[in-house]
């Protein structure tokens, strides 16, 4: 297994706060929700920086994760590797080109491997159907505590409702103010159909620079929590 390593950056309060949020109602879910599937309605929701911030997240607090990056239209998960890129992919593995072990990356984080998406295919949407992609997943259940797959947008292309089948549950991604409920409602109806239940959904991208600064006054006030440093009061 070869080893990647990957961008792992300081994320402010609040983001982190709510990533560890995430990571909490996933837990509390049940133990039988360990693969789990991440998809958005459209491009560019923020679905694959939330997914990977997710997977450090996890395994930072010491769960053995493995992330796959199902994406093999579009993928950005590569672009997370410091000075290198992925020699193989899913697109290779599910194609017959390398295996499993081949397309499996360790990182500088112990407990997170990795699959990137591989070049893209001809045919991508025919290799997740594939008995390879399913008999995969449940080998990986037997040594992953969770398994998490960012999916291409399902409003756009059917690739996550397949990929869904193999999952325990899944998480829709929306961008704030931006998806119609129709378009929402018919992502959640087709994960559904394909026999996985949706979680939640995470509301990316909020404006939180509100007029009466809500939210910007709530995480000011707990920025320092459990930091030890404590605020002088004025006499």
């Amino acid at each position: 297994m070869e080893k990647v390593s990957m961008k792992v950056e300081k994320l402010p309060y609040e983001i982190e706060e709510q990533i560890n949020t995430f990571r909490t109602n996933l837990q509390f879910s049940g133990v039988d929700k360990r693969v789990i599937l991440i998809t958005s309605c459209m491009g560019s929701e923020g679905k694959s920086t939330t997914t990977y911030r997710l997977a450090c997240s996890m395994a930072e607090m010491g769960k053995k994760v493995l992330l796959i990056d199902a994406d093999m239209r579009k993928s950005v998960l590569v672009k997370q590797i410091k000075n290198g890129s992925a020699e193989w992919g899913l697109s290779h593995f599910l194609s017959g080109q390398c295996n499993l072990i081949d397309a499996v990356y360790q990182t500088n984080l112990p407990s997170l491997h990795i699959v990137f998406a591989g070049p893209v295919p001809p045919n991508p949407t025919e290799l997740l159907e594939s008995n390879i992609f399913s008999k995969t997943i449940d080998s990986c259940r037997e040594i992953y505590d969770y398994i998490l797959i960012d999916s291409a947008p399902l409003g756009m292309v059917i690739d996550a409702a397949i990929v869904a089948k193999s999952c325990d549950g899944a998480v829709m991604l929306m961008e704030s103010g931006t998806i119609k409920y129709k378009i929402a409602q018919d992502v959640k109806m087709k994960i559904e159909h394909a026999g996985c239940p949706v979680l939640g959904v995470v509301l990316n991208k909020i404006d939180i620079s509100s007029k009466n600064g809500y939210y910007k006054q709530y995480y000011k006030k707990y920025e320092n929590y459990g930091s030890g440093k404590r605020g002088n009061k004025k006499k």
